[in-house]
């Protein structure tokens, strides 16, 4: 059995490019489904 606190997993290299969940940045953690979908439609909008 593996002892998860022994573990250490080596940090991910973030590519240049644009992050898939870039989009939701300006979103407040712990939101919602409501408040994401809001978010995503003023970006139409604009």
């Amino acid at each position: 059995m593996t002892d998860t606190a022994e573990c250490k997993p080596e940090p991910v290299e973030q590519e240049a490019e644009e992050r898939d969940d870039a989009h939701l940045d300006d979103i407040e953690e712990g939101a919602g489904c409501t408040e994401i979908w809001e978010h995503l439609a003023e970006q139409r909008e604009d």
